[in-house]
C-alpha cells in the first residue's frame, strides 16, 4: 500500500508542479475572472441575444401592424373587429357559440 501512495505524491515533490497546481486551481474557482464567472456571464450573454432575438420578431411584426393600420381601409377593419363599431346605418350581430360560451358546470 505504501508504494502505491508514493506514486501519487511523487510529481508533488516538485515545487514547479505543486505551484502551477495551485495556480490552475486559483485561476478556475477562486479568480475575479474565473472559469465560473466567465461560464456565468456567457449563459447570461446567450439568454440576452435570444431575448434580442425575440423582440426583433416583435418588432417587424408591429412594424407590419403599423402599415395595415395606416391604411383608411385597415383601420376601418381593426376598428370593426376590435371595437364592434359601425357606420350609423349599420347593425352589428354578435354571434357566439355554444363551445365559446362559460357554463355553471365548468366554473
Amino acid at each position: 500500500m505504501a508504494p502505491f501512495n508514493r506514486n501519487i505524491l511523487k510529481p508533488f515533490k516538485n515545487i514547479f508542479i505543486l505551484i502551477l497546481a495551485v495556480f490552475a486551481v486559483w485561476m478556475l474557482f477562486f479568480d475575479a475572472n474565473s472559469w465560473l464567472i466567465h461560464h456565468e456571464l456567457n449563459t447570461d450573454i446567450d439568454a440576452l441575444e435570444s431575448e434580442k432575438e425575440y423582440y426583433k420578431k416583435e418588432i417587424e411584426k408591429d412594424k407590419k401592424a403599423l402599415k395595415k393600420l395606416s391604411t383608411e381601409e385597415g383601420l376601418e377593419k381593426f376598428a370593426r373587429e376590435e371595437y364592434y363599431m359601425k357606420r350609423d346605418s349599420e347593425e352589428i350581430y354578435i354571434i357566439e357559440y355554444e363551445d365559446s360560451l362559460k357554463n355553471k358546470q365548468d366554473e
